[in-house]
């Protein structure tokens, strides 16, 4: 088949059993890897190489292991019991060391010569804490084993917490609530898909295309190798929410063009071309929304920006390619299956949204300065606590009655070289005599006197020194985020650092992380901030040909995007600092479509009306746009925030959907009136010409069908061949025929018997019609 002067679109819709046959495959080489992807819910990993605890965390992998942190809380426990429980556990494969009251009290005394009071931070009240390290990561299957078995060893008398068993739990308590979250989501959306769309079909079409689009997603996220929980949790409730639109444009364009009663190949062919531009701009700013996160240092962002982005081209292919071909293989029943529209008219909304206009514009230019300057203020989260310790997780639980029984508890290591054992007991002594230390365990401070290391096995001194570097496990009294652990660290850092103070030394844990991760953070976020906006100015300038409408269209979404993230300062919540980073950009990048929408029904009606006119209309044929996608993208977002047992994907998808909502808002009731005060500078005179011979030229181009000329081939080729068999059997009736009279003429002139296969005239006109 020749492809020569065929458009894209032409043999979009000529091979589209060909795109039918591709995404299948590529769908199911998607299912099979999506099993294969590897997800981290460490934050600790996404640090740059430059940082302290990045270099820290390398050390300890090569000489130490960085272990994942537990603990445990034995209740209506005697000393020799809790000291039996705790052996079972040390021996438990992937325990690397237990800290407990034995390390330095002679536990199998008599009781009368036991000082209660000096281990009450291990043992008080028939109630025995223990804090464990591990051999590897939290994030280990190793880790994860060993979880399992200290919670069967354990069983209803203890409690198991700490950042290895909130881990453990952590991956099928995610994968649960989002399922959940995406069961409701589907649900809600064809609900939502059903009222605004006048088929029972297409809300079906829609879900599947975005369906195929996200298994796509999921499973191509191979490539990464492994992605972070964030990316895993929200990749496809957003990638759903967010792509929405260009499936709708797209049925959308082709339902007109064929109520124009063009035949559905062209007309499908004048869909793509009319909706490609509107299309083409919404997933461009949404993707250049995404990529800037892409541009942050700390390394959670290009995860979750390349994961985003992906997804959104993928839906662009999806509904550019693939939907044209299902919308054509299931016309008939999209027009069987149609119904009368459920929603209103909404001119009487954009007549309100217009006597409204001036003291919405007023109100939000008041509380946008205020709530700029407020959204840096709130009380925010940084590092892996906002991930493990929720509230709502049988994890934060455990901690709550273990801090009520024995306090916090919060585990660091300082990395000093090796080799001086006398400084590092000094230095152990002095960091364990401050007041919200439990404990400071190196090895040097609990070798008995006049014991030489080399006396001891290997296998308990290599989990304090190795070849070059020592470690000193600190046990403080804190949280592991918070201004007093911050302080904390800081202080034994110092300590640190004036013993060593020629030489490098390193303090671990989540705290020190934390406050590296806070570091980085904040510095990314003006970045980020300004590329995700010249990025989609640019996009806007560019589909608009235009250099003020980038403003005007922005002004609406970022106001939206300053109040969102300013009421948690003024409601007092605590969120996520990586939350408040991620929302601004997806905010952006996901609701801009809205101004954007009405900004070209504004110009549209311009060109046929006045300025009052313009904005009624404008308001009044984007409405149920703009709500049928906020609406789904507040569903799945407050999906995300209410059935959501942890704080990191809970707060985001909180402020998602009030995001969303916010800009909705907004997008009504205020860029009307500044389309209005701009008016003079974006209306061009030629504009309603433009359009008009644009979609002209659309409508002129005739799409090349070859498969219509294949088939007329096809039948001139059949009916040539039915005339030459016709014609063999002919000369086969004629060649029988004479052999018949010849035989009669030479043996006799007999009647022909009656059995004689020879065919009547009959027969042989039956035959000739056969």
């Amino acid at each position: 088949m020749k492809l020569k002067g065929h458009s894209p679109v032409d043999l979009i819709i000529n091979h589209r059993k060909l795109i039918e046959k591709i995404f299948a495959i590529c769908v199911l080489f998607s299912l099979l890897s999506v099993p294969f992807v590897g997800v981290n819910y460490d934050l600790t990993k996404y640090l740059p190489d430059s940082t302290p605890s990045a270099q820290a965390l390398d050390i300890m992998k090569e000489e130490f292991t960085y272990p994942g942190i537990g603990r445990v809380m034995l209740n209506d426990v005697t000393l020799y019991e809790a000291k039996s429980i705790k052996d079972r556990i040390a021996d438990v494969d992937g325990v690397d060391l237990i800290l407990w009251c034995d390390t330095s009290t002679n536990i199998y005394g008599s009781s009368q010569f036991i000082d209660y009071s000096k281990i009450d931070d291990y043992y008080k009240d028939g109630s025995a804490y223990m804090d464990l390290t591990f051999a590897e990561s939290d994030s280990s299957s190793r880790t994860h084993r060993a979880v399992k078995e200290i919670r069967e060893i354990v069983g209803d008398r203890g409690l198991v917490a700490g950042s290895a068993a909130s881990d453990t739990d952590l991956g099928p308590t995610i994968n649960g609530e989002v399922a959940r979250v995406m069961v409701l989501a589907v649900i809600f959306i064809f609900i939502i898909l059903t009222l605004t769309t006048t088929s029972w079909f297409e809300p079906v079409l829609f879900l599947s295309v975005m369906g195929i689009a996200i298994v796509m997603n999921m499973g191509t996220n191979i490539i990464f190798g492994e992605i972070s929980f964030l990316s895993n949790a929200v990749g496809a409730v957003l990638q759903l929410a967010c792509s929405m639109d260009y499936s709708i444009f797209l049925l959308h364009s082709f339902t007109h063009e064929k109520a124009n009663g063009i035949e559905p190949e062209q007309a499908m062919a004048n869909a793509l071309r009319s909706a490609f531009t509107s299309i083409g701009a919404s997933g461009a700013t949404t993707v250049v929304g995404f990529l800037a996160l892409a541009l942050m240092r700390f390394g959670i962002g290009p995860d979750m920006g390349f994961v985003l982005a992906k997804g959104i081209i993928l839906s662009l292919v999806t509904v550019l390619l693939l939907m044209p071909a299902l919308i054509l293989r299931f016309q008939k029943l999209i027009d069987r299956t149609q119904h009368r529209s459920f929603m209103p008219s909404f001119r009487r909304f954009g007549e309100f949204a217009y006597k409204i206009r001036k003291p919405v514009f007023i109100l939000v230019m008041l509380l946008v300065l205020p709530c700029y300057i407020g959204q840096g203020m709130a009380d925010f989260t940084y590092g892996n606590e906002a991930v493990s310790n929720s509230p709502g997780t049988p994890v934060y639980a455990a901690e709550q009655q273990m801090n009520a029984k024995f306090g916090q508890s919060n585990m660091m290591l300082a990395l000093i070289p090796a080799g001086d054992n006398v400084t590092e007991k000094e230095m152990s002594d002095e960091i364990g005599d401050l007041p919200y230390v439990k404990a400071a365990l190196g090895l040097s401070s609990v070798l008995p006197d006049g014991i030489p290391e080399s006396f001891l096995p290997h296998s308990l001194t290599s989990q304090l020194h190795g070849d070059n570097w020592a470690r000193v496990i600190v046990n403080v009294r804190s949280a592991g985020e918070s201004d007093a652990a911050f302080r904390y660290s800081d202080e034994i850092r110092a300590i640190i650092e004036r013993y060593y103070p020629d030489q490098q030394t390193y303090l671990v844990g989540v705290t020190p992380s934390t406050q590296d991760i806070k570091a980085i953070i904040t510095t990314d976020y003006s970045f980020v901030n300004i590329i995700s906006l010249l990025g989609v100015a640019i996009v806007v300038a560019i589909t608009f040909k235009s250099i003020v409408l980038p403003l005007v269209v922005l002004i609406p979404i970022e106001a939206a995007v300053f109040i969102n993230t300013a009421l948690p300062y003024i409601t007092g919540t605590r969120t996520m600092f990586l939350g408040f980073i991620i929302v601004s950009c997806v905010q952006l990048g996901a609701t801009i479509d809205y101004s954007i929408l009405l900004t070209n029904n504004y110009l549209d009606a311009r060109a046929q009306g006045d300025k009052k006119e313009a904005a009624i209309r404008a308001v009044t044929s984007s409405a149920l746009s703009v709500l049928t996608s906020g609406i789904i993208l507040m569903t799945v977002a407050y999906g995300l925030y209410f059935m959501s047992s942890i704080e990191a994907i809970g707060g985001l998808g909180h402020l998602i959907g009030r995001g969303a909502l916010l800009s909705m808002i907004l997008v009504l009731l205020m860029l009307p009136v500044c389309l209005m005060l701009f008016d003079r500078f974006i209306v061009k005179p030629d504009y309603a010409q433009k359009k008009h011979a644009r979609m002209n030229r659309i409508r002129a181009r005739k799409i090349k069908l070859p498969t219509i000329d294949k088939l007329r081939e096809q039948r001139l080729q059949l009916q040539s061949q039915i005339r030459e068999n016709r014609r063999a059997r002919h000369k086969a009736i004629r060649d029988r025929l004479a052999r018949y009279t010849k035989c009669a003429k030479q043996d006799a002139p007999t009647d022909p018997p009656q059995n004689d296969s020879t065919p009547t005239a009959e027969e042989e006109n039956d035959h000739e019609k056969k």
